[in-house]
């Protein structure tokens, strides 16, 4: 037997794995062909993804524990990637996290779908809920470390309140991409946001 083959033996344990991203690929897609079809949150149930994809409702539970865990995954997997901070400044960090944030913008400005699932997930607590647990709060999360480290590396006051600023950051972004979605995202927003903010965050002297 070839080298190639040896490998391939050894290796077959492994490829249960690549088909069970393809199956959890699956039922994202399903959802949201159900979803551009027009089918509400209210009617979409496990049972109807399963019945649209083709697989029993035992597979998608055992990759969620229900509707509400799945749909925070599909809206997951509609969103651009979480970036990848370059680490060089506080400063730098904060444009690449609103740059993120405009881009989201973008795309749900040209969904209609994802237009039309945010306005109906705020309807249902329980996935507004689960979608701020599982999305939000991590991207906070990841806010609150770039401005602490800021402030330690004296980029910010020492005196700062972070969670105030946190919201000073992404505050006029939020306002643009979801209160006003005639407001236009220039490619520059996000550099005009974060300097602006940061002439008046800035310590004394610096």
């Amino acid at each position: 037997m070839s080298l190639a083959g040896n490998q391939a033996r050894e290796e077959g344990p492994a490829r249960g794995r690549p088909r069970s991203e393809a199956v959890e690929r699956s039922i994202i897609e399903g959802v949201m062909t159900l979803l551009e079809e027009g089918v509400p949150l209210s009617e979409l149930s496990i049972e109807r993804v399963a019945r649209t994809v083709g697989v029993g409702k035992a597979t998608i539970y055992r990759r969620w524990a229900g509707k509400d865990e799945l749909f925070v995954d599909v809206l997951r997997a509609a969103e651009p990637p979480d970036p990848v901070l370059p680490g060089t400044s506080m400063r730098d960090d904060l444009v690449v996290l609103l740059e993120a944030v405009r881009r989201r913008g973008l795309v749900n400005r040209s969904s209609a779908i994802l237009h039309n699932v945010f306005a109906q997930m705020k309807s249902s607590p329980r996935i507004w809920d689960a979608y701020h647990a599982n999305v939000v709060h991590p991207r906070r999360r990841i806010l609150a470390g770039v401005l602490r480290r800021g402030r330690d590396n004296g980029e910010l006051r020492a005196d700062t309140d972070l969670d105030v600023v946190a919201d000073l950051v992404f505050g006029p972004m939020l306002v643009r991409t979801i209160m006003r979605p005639e407001a236009d995202l220039p490619e520059d927003l996000a550099e005009r946001i974060v300097d602006t903010l940061l002439e008046g965050l800035r310590p004394t002297g610096t």
